[in-house]
């Protein structure tokens, strides 16, 4: 009976072993288009287009409504947001009561690589085409990444998510620096192969969404779905948006969680805004070109790496929420310098490139893994769906207090310091959570160091 006890106990450790690095490809399959599309390409060229499609005053007028030509590409951030808020809850749920997450992963994943691909289409002034193929990748990257994110407790020990989940932010940031190093090769030398500088963009975009769907088959191979309670299974669909309710219902009985989500919705939202507009901030207002934000934003990602890995290992000294709040302090002191770069100066860009790349990584990395002692166990899908609606699904105010700042103002240095507000708060937030009692109130075992 020892024996048999050691052999299966050695067993799992192997399947968790092996679920762990095809979890890993998650991360190196889909930053790529957070990087090449959202961060790099997309910002400045759907800016193009829609300038190309504006009327005489800078306007464009989708569906009748008139919107300024530099705020469309954060306007549609914005709504892919709104869109992914629908549809996330209903897969997660519909995930926790039948167990079946991987099939989930695989539409929501292949969806947002074909929407990412379909992006060589863009051209001309097919702005509307544009914000659509946005619009749908953004939410499938959202509903894909709760689904993932909920593998999370099932293949890491409380003692290990902190390394494991910043594992998993380096891959993302490797990958997405391998990628763009090859588009930066396709971009600088576009001349010589023969193609036009938008061109050039297209298919840089395109293969994004090519990397996304050929790397997604390796986590799809090797993770396990867990079979659902049977008087779960069978009811998602009926009861999903029923099983919402319950979920924020029974957040609502662990409010610390709650309080956690909260702060994690508003410093994040900031994150995520300085990476989708960062590169539309350094073409439009310092007046950079393509390749030098390409080469930021290389530098971003090798640091990025870096700084998770860092990160992850000054956690376990110092705990993941105080290393957080670090963190924040940081962000804050950039948006600051961010404000006062001069314009036509890449060295400066390059150095709050470095600063964004050193808490980049490790601020997502660690709150996932900080999230995930908060979960009830049997619960990962369903609340991590609320942690993605306050990682992307609830990212749309940034975007849209950042397109608004501009559109009143004109100036995308007030839009860039509008978003220090939400690293402040989110810090004050943050502080005032008890992590080590909101561990034990979700009912599992408190680290040592949390």
């Amino acid at each position: 009976m020892g024996a048999e006890a050691v052999r299966t106990e050695t067993d799992d450790d192997a399947g968790r072993r092996r679920e762990r690095r095809g979890w890993y490809f998650y991360d190196w399959a889909c930053s790529v288009y957070s990087t090449t599309v959202l961060t790099v390409f997309l910002g400045p060229y759907l800016t193009d287009v829609a300038e190309t499609a504006a009327d005489a005053q800078g306007y464009v007028h989708p569906l009748g409504i008139p919107v300024r030509a530099g705020s469309y590409f954060a306007y549609s951030v914005s709504l892919s947001v709104i869109v992914a808020i629908l549809f996330m809850p209903l897969a997660a749920a519909t995930a926790d009561r039948t167990g079946r997450r991987k099939p989930l992963l695989a539409l929501a994943a292949y969806l947002g690589a074909a929407a990412t691909t379909g992006m060589f289409f863009l051209s001309g002034d097919r702005y509307l085409l544009g914000g659509l193929l946005l619009i749908v990748a953004n939410a499938s990257l959202a509903v894909s990444t709760v689904l993932y994110n909920a593998f999370l407790p099932s293949i890491a020990r409380p003692e290990e998510r902190d390394a494991i989940s910043s594992r998993g932010w380096a891959f993302g940031y490797t990958s997405g620096a391998l990628v763009l190093l090859a588009n930066l090769a396709l971009y600088l030398r576009h001349e010589d192969l023969g193609v036009s500088e938008g061109t050039a963009v297209r298919i840089c975009l395109a293969s994004a969404g090519l990397w996304w769907g050929a790397f997604t088959v390796i986590p799809l191979r090797r993770l396990r779905d867990r079979r659902a309670p049977a008087a779960e299974a069978g009811t998602a669909v009926g009861g999903g948006w029923r099983q919402l309710v319950a979920t924020v219902r029974d957040m609502r009985r662990r409010p610390l969680t709650l309080a956690f989500l909260l702060a994690y919705l508003v410093y994040n939202d900031g994150v995520q805004t300085v990476i989708s507009q960062a590169s539309v901030y350094g073409s439009e207002e310092l007046g950079l070109d393509q390749s030098t934000l390409i080469v930021a934003v290389l530098l971003v990602q090798v640091l990025a790496v870096a700084g998770a890995l860092g990160m992850g290992r000054l956690a376990r000294s110092h705990g993941a929420k105080r290393t957080i709040l670090a963190s924040l302090v940081v962000w804050t002191l950039i948006l600051g310098a961010g404000y006062f770069l001069p314009a036509g100066a890449p060295v400066f860009f390059f150095l709050l490139a470095a600063g964004i790349g050193l808490v980049l990584g490790g601020t997502q990395a660690l709150s996932r893994s900080l999230f995930s002692h908060l979960v009830p166990p049997g619960k990962e899908a369903e609340y991590f769906s609320a942690y993605e609606l306050s990682d992307r699904g609830m990212s749309w105010l940034g975007p849209l207090i950042f397109g608004l700042t501009y559109q009143l103002t004109g100036s995308y240095r007030d839009a860039i310091l509008s978003l220090v507000a939400f690293f402040a708060i989110g810090f004050v937030l943050l502080a005032r959570v008890p992590v080590r009692r909101a561990v034990l109130d979700a009912g599992n075992p408190v680290p040592e160091r949390i």
